[in-house]
């Protein structure tokens, strides 16, 4: 039991550090691909015996919540234990593979990094563009400073999603744990959408979504106030606009690490936002004690890794105690 704990930290750690070298292999194709087919296939499926009844359409998407989620842990838990058999090196090899593939700090980075390179070359309508790939709010009339906030707040969200929550997964219960979260937020992105289409048939994959980030992305948030003070930004600032600020979202977890990035920088982020022509008021987060800049996006950028540097490391301990406590 040890030494498999043990193995498994190491191919946790092998993943983290593939995927701070080379991030995510676009030409490669993504087993996240796969479950968003599956997701695609199961809606058209389960709306055929829907029609139009709430209830049915609400008991549609827990169905399909429950196959999906079920599918992502069983598949790759199946595939390793086959692996192991043939031989612990390959079960290594691909446990650490598939943690690579599940983590997605540099890809996050690289993203961000476009629209950070095309308002250098004061390229407004390359940056508009560039941040249309990373955002879901409508980017064509959004100003300089619009498309910069816009950034910032999908690094500091994504800090979360997108590497240290699925890095709690995977060092709790490896690849398939792992693939699991993958797939629930998956799911939000695809199903969680309150408009006419998806208000019933989204309801529980959006809930579900909101259950699995609770304790992560309070988690992210605090090992970011600490990530803070080692970047030279603003610890203190972060720690206290995130005890104000980190409910001023309609979703309970994303503005928790928007408000501790916010704090950090010392910037204002969220506020209003146009969303498919319609305008959302929200509430501004941050107190902008400065104006927010174009090099905030890679300063969004290091806070990340740090924190994500900072959680691994913390998990690794935690398991290595473990490893110790078990004998």
């Amino acid at each position: 039991m040890t030494d498999i704990l043990l193995t498994a930290t190491g191919a946790c750690l092998a993943g983290f550090l593939l995927d701070f070298l080379f991030g995510d292999p676009v030409r490669l194709y993504h087993p996240v691909r796969i479950i968003g087919n599956g997701i695609a296939l199961g809606e058209r499926l389960l709306r055929k015996r829907c029609g139009q009844d709430k209830r049915r359409l609400i008991a549609a998407g827990g169905v399909l919540w429950v196959c999906i989620a079920a599918l992502s842990f069983l598949v790759p838990l199946a595939a390793l234990i086959l692996a192991y058999r043939v031989h612990p090196a390959l079960w290594f090899a691909l446990e650490a593979f598939w943690c690579f593939q599940i983590l997605a700090a540099r890809s996050l980075c690289r993203e961000s990094g476009k629209v950070y390179d095309r308002l250098k070359e004061n390229d407004l309508p390359g940056a508009r563009k560039a941040v249309s790939m990373i955002v879901g709010r409508d980017t064509e009339n959004l100003t300089a400073e619009g498309v910069t906030k816009a950034a910032v707040e999908t690094v500091a969200e994504n800090t979360s999603d997108g590497v240290t929550a699925p890095l709690i997964f995977l060092l709790i219960g490896g690849a398939p744990l792992g693939f699991l979260y993958k797939a629930v937020n998956t799911m939000d992105s695809m199903l969680g959408y309150k408009n006419d289409a998806y208000l019933y048939f989204g309801r529980i994959p959006a809930k579900m979504d909101d259950v699995f980030n609770y304790i992560p992305s309070r988690l992210t948030a605090l090992f970011m106030i600490a990530a803070a003070g080692l970047c030279g930004m603003d610890g203190q600032n972060a720690w206290r606009i995130w005890r104000r600020d980190s409910r001023k979202h309609a979703s309970p977890n994303s503005a928790q690490t928007e408000a501790a990035c916010a704090g950090a920088l010392r910037v204002k982020l969220a506020g209003d936002a146009y969303y498919f022509g319609k305008l959302y008021k929200k509430d501004s987060i941050g107190d902008g004690i400065r104006p927010i800049e174009p090099e905030d996006i890679r300063r969004a950028g290091r806070l990340m890794y740090v924190t994500a540097a900072l959680m691994l490391a913390a998990g690794i301990l935690l398991r290595c105690g473990l490893v110790l406590a078990l004998g």
